[in-house]
């Protein structure tokens, strides 16, 4: 059985080898901005500058057990809509991408989401993924348009406020790709100048802090666009994006030193504390069983580190 897809706008047509071209148009979505924005960033995204009491990679909930599906639970009613609903990336070679040879939605990030599938239902493709941008994951973790959301998305203490996050089950650090004929060594280089990541990252609070322009655009794959066309002097956030986009560009580089520090979690909503709890079991035995290591091996390369160790809040 094919995995079930929901795809939104902003196609991406990748594969290895292949050099991402086109233009960035704007976002079709009604009500939501034009693909490009530059400028400071929003006053709401600003807060999370402030200092951080909490851990973010000690702030999951422990699992008791395996995963178990028990009566009532979160799980038992997603198993019996038939279905996972995953808000997903397909821009991130890599991690989350549309595969345009056969049309289907892969990479590291949705190999997590297939492990989770298969212990709700034993069938790891039966998922519905929904193609959604970086600006869109909290909100459709909160609305309810999305049972789980892995895209990237880093731990920290501001967005622990909004949803609950599985435990860490990637590390990645910002840093910085420009055209290999750039002088810049890093991003301190580039003040003054446009350096590009998406609109909802916590990149553009990097950028901006070290003084250059931020441009913010749906998807990642805008931002190689603009790089190509010099619209933009570098793109800036994790490391592990930034190799798909330079897998893609044999004209770029990465640069410059680790900037920060991205544990990557599985977002869920706050009202499904269980549901938490069973995915934290699921990631435990992807650490201990090897599946892990044969999906970092696949998409990332190797040699293959240690899975980040589970650490639990409560």
């Amino acid at each position: 059985m094919k995995a079930r897809r929901l795809l939104g706008a902003g196609l991406v047509f990748l594969a290895a080898g292949m050099l991402v071209l086109g233009t960035v148009t704007a976002d079709a979505t009604p009500g939501r901005p034009s693909a490009i924005t530059r400028g400071p960033v929003r006053p709401a995204r600003a807060a999370a500058t402030a200092a951080d009491t909490c851990n973010p990679k000690a702030s999951s909930i422990r699992p008791s057990g395996p995963p178990d599906v028990t009566p009532g639970s979160s799980m038992a009613k997603i198993r019996a809509r038939g279905y996972l609903i995953a808000g997903v990336d397909q821009s991130t070679y890599h991690f989350g991408y549309l595969n345009p040879l056969d049309g289907q939605i892969e990479g590291f990030d949705i190999d997590m989401i297939h492990a989770v599938a298969k212990a709700i239902f034993g069938n790891p493709d039966k998922v519905e993924f929904k193609a959604i941008t970086d600006d869109q994951r909290i909100s459709d973790i909160q609305n309810g348009s999305v049972d789980i959301v892995a895209h990237t998305m880093t731990i920290t203490c501001a967005r622990l406020q909004q949803v609950d996050f599985s435990s860490v089950y990637f590390d990645a650090a910002q840093r910085v790709l420009v055209l290999d004929s750039s002088s810049a060594t890093s991003l301190a280089d580039l003040k003054g100048q446009k350096v590009c990541a998406t609109a909802g990252s916590d990149s553009l609070l990097v950028i901006a802090a070290a003084k250059a322009i931020p441009v913010a655009v749906p998807y990642w794959t805008d931002c190689l666009v603009l790089l190509q066309q010099y619209q933009v002097a570098a793109i800036s956030t994790d490391d592990s994006i930034l190799d798909g986009l330079a897998a893609q560009d044999p004209f770029t580089k990465l640069i410059g030193p680790r900037l920060t520090d991205e544990p990557y979690g599985l977002a869920i909503s706050k009202q499904h504390p269980d549901f938490v709890a069973f995915v934290n079991a699921v990631l435990q035995q992807l650490r201990t069983d090897g599946q892990w290591a044969a999906s970092y091996a696949r998409w990332v390369g190797t040699p293959v580190p240690a899975p980040p160790p589970a650490q639990y809040g409560s």
